[in-house]
């Protein structure tokens, strides 16, 4: 029997066709249209009548195999496609992938974690095993995959990484201005200059658009954000000469670079200002952390730089001591 549903995801509406004609796998296929779904499901139904699909084990099939359905179907819809891909791809080319899916246990996840960690961090293995869960647990509840539970959410997780808290030291600031100054490329500086100015992140910054600046009432709208929610930025003064120093573009674009143009920018920039261990979203700790040195209370940084869970502030509040010292007399 056929059913339709209606799925919501970050980028819109999507239409999950699923056939339930046992003994014959459970078959399942999303759509942007539901007319398409609707279309598919019959045309399946024809086919497993007229007995043009056989049914088959699906304990044969491999993870990679698994892997492989959950980045045509599943990854796409996501904002982090490209960055899950690169993940997911290398699922399928470690030893994991050949292993089959009925036959995955604790012990090759263990193996797997561990050597990555000799590899990577914590973190990052903490994220790619997150990751495989879900893969293991939408093959169960979607794909009719026969496990009775998923074996990732029995590996233990590695710790977070020890949270990033650099700051620009005394000089820094002033050094890495001069040196995007220098840069050939004329949009770099006001970019490096409004992530310290509003802390916004650097998908944000790429992603403005002119129609959403408003230089007269000094605020800048971001529809679309990393936690799926619009907010609008306060731009202070500085940050509104920036933009109003700069000339719109053909495209609508404030800044028309690519995120990886910018990173080679900015590591040049670094190292003409004899600059070490300073990332770009380390810009936005050292903006959040001087809203609250300006006297900004928790409400008003959180409205500004967009973070919805409020002890994720506690970080960025890493206040010079000696400024503190000045304020106690």
């Amino acid at each position: 029997m056929a059913s339709i549903r209606k799925r919501k995801y970050t980028n819109g509406i999507r239409w999950e066709a699923r056939v339930r004609r046992p003994p014959h796998p459970t078959l399942s296929k999303t759509f942007s249209l539901k007319a398409d779904a609707e279309t598919w499901a019959s045309d399946i139904e024809r086919k497993i009548e007229r007995g043009d699909v056989s049914p088959t084990n699906k304990s044969n099939q491999t993870v990679a195999e698994i892997i492989e359905r959950y980045l045509a179907e599943v990854t796409p819809l996501k904002r982090g496609r490209d960055v899950e891909a690169i993940r997911l791809r290398k699922f399928m080319e470690s030893d994991l992938g050949s292993i089959p899916i009925n036959a995955l246990n604790a012990q090759h996840l263990i193996s797997h974690r561990d050597r990555r960690l000799s590899e990577v961090s914590g973190g990052t293995v903490k994220k790619e095993l997150v990751l495989l869960g879900h893969v293991v647990e939408i093959a169960i509840k979607e794909w009719g995959v026969p496990l009775e539970s998923n074996p990732v959410r029995m590996v233990k997780k590695p710790p977070e990484n020890r949270q990033r808290d650099r700051r620009l030291e005394a000089g820094e600031k002033e050094r890495l201005l001069r040196s995007t100054h220098k840069s050939k490329n004329i949009l770099f500086s006001p970019i490096v200059e409004l992530a310290l100015e509003t802390g916004m992140r650097r998908g944000e910054i790429l992603g403005l658009k002119w129609v959403d600046i408003k230089l007269q009432t000094q605020v800048a709208h971001l529809p679309l954000t990393k936690n799926g929610s619009s907010r609008t930025v306060p731009l202070s003064k500085r940050a509104t000469e920036v933009m109003g120093s700069l000339t719109a573009t053909g495209t609508g674009r404030v800044f028309p670079i690519h995120k990886q143009a910018l990173r080679g920018l900015w590591l040049r920039a670094c190292k003409r200002a004899n600059i070490e261990n300073l990332h770009f979203h380390d810009l936005r700790h050292e903006a959040t952390s001087r809203f609250f040195e300006k006297g900004l209370n928790v409400m008003e940084v959180a409205a500004i730089t967009g973070h919805k869970d409020l002890r994720m502030l506690q970080r960025y509040t890493h206040l010079r001591a000696e400024d503190l010292a000045k304020k106690l007399g």
